[in-house]
C-alpha cells in the first residue's frame, strides 16, 4: 500500500506530516512509524504526525516520536501541522486544534507559526537545574561551555537516571547570552539523540530562566542548533500564563513511500 506523505521542518526539528482524515493510516503499527522516521532505511525524521478530523476544533494533531510511541506534546510539531493544515486548506491565518495536552490556539504569518502552550503553575528548583512540564518534562541546566558538551552522553544519562528512570525527560543545556538571549541544546526522549531543535524546550528554558532570575524579560530569543525561536509570556504569582512558542515552519518536499 502507497503511502502519500509530507516532510515539514522547523528550525530543524523534522516530521514526516500525513494526512489521516479518513483514518487510513495504522496507528498501533509502532515498528512501522519508527521505520518511516528512521533515517537510513525510511524517510528520516525526528517524529511522525498524523493530522486528523476533530468534532468542534478545526482539527486533531497525533504525534509519534522516531521509536515509533505516541508521544507528548511537540512544540515545533504542532507549529508545523498548523502549516500543514493551512497547505491543505483547512485553516487560514488562525486556528485552534487539539493536542496529547489539549486545545492549542495558533496563528499564521506568511511562513513564521505563533503557537499558544499550555500554562505552567509549576516549576521544580534543584541545586544543578530546573524541572518543568510545558506540555512535555524537561530538564533545564545551564552550562558554561555548550558548544564542547558532550549532548548524547552527557543528556542520555540525565534522562535514564534518577529520579527520571524509565519515563525519563528531555534535557536542555543552556549558556546565556544576553539579557533575553540564550543559546540551547536539546537531548530529547523518544529520539534518544540531540535533535537541531524543540520546541518545548525551548519553551521550558525561556521560563526556566525567568524562574531562576536569570532575565526578568518576558520575551526571550532562544537559538537552537537549527535555528532561532521566540518565547513570549506572562509571569504570575503561581507559574506562567499565555506562553507562545514563535518560529518558523516549512513544507521541504512531498512524497510516497
Amino acid at each position: 500500500m502507497k503511502q502519500t506523505f509530507y516532510k515539514y521542518q522547523g528550525t530543524g526539528n523534522d516530521f514526516v506530516m500525513i494526512d489521516n482524515r479518513l483514518l487510513t493510516f495504522d496507528k498501533k503499527h509502532t515498528n512501522r512509524i519508527a521505520l518511516l522516521c528512521n533515517r537510513r532505511f525510511g524517510i528520516g525524521a525526528d517524529g511522525l504526525i498524523l493530522l486528523e478530523n476533530h468534532d468542534t476544533a478545526d482539527f486533531k494533531m497525533v504525534y509519534f516520536n522516531a521509536d515509533g510511541n505516541e508521544s507528548s506534546m511537540c512544540g515545533n510539531g504542532g507549529r508545523c501541522i498548523v502549516a500543514f493544515a493551512r497547505f491543505l486548506g483547512i485553516i487560514e491565518n488562525t486556528t485552534n486544534f487539539e493536542a496529547i495536552d489539549g486545545l492549542h490556539h495558533a496563528k499564521l504569518e506568511k511562513n513564521v507559526v505563533k503557537l499558544q502552550m499550555q500554562n505552567v503553575a509549576h516549576l521544580e528548583n534543584h541545586d544543578t537545574h530546573v524541572f518543568l512540564n510545558t506540555g512535555s518534562p524537561h530538564h533545564v541546566q545551564m552550562e558554561a561551555n555548550l558548544p564542547q558538551l558532550q549532548i548524547k552522553e552527557i543528556g542520555s544519562k540525565i534522562r535514564y537516571g534518577a529520579p527520571y528512570n524509565k519515563e525519563g525527560s528531555n534535557v536542555n543545556f543552556v549558556s546565556k547570552v544576553s539579557e533575553n538571549e540564550f543559546s540551547v541544546r536539546t537531548y530529547e526522549r523518544g529520539v534518544e539523540d540531540e535533535t537541531l531543535s524543540c520546541g518545548t524546550g525551548v519553551t521550558a528554558v525561556a521560563l526556566a530562566m525567568n524562574f531562576m532570575g536569570e532575565t526578568e524579560k518576558n520575551h526571550i530569543i532562544l537559538n537552537t542548533e537549527g535555528g532561532t525561536l521566540e518565547v513570549s509570556f506572562n509571569k504570575e504569582e503561581q507559574g506562567y500564563n499565555d506562553i507562545w512558542l514563535i518560529g518558523p515552519a516549512n513544507q521541504v518536499y512531498k512524497g510516497e513511500i
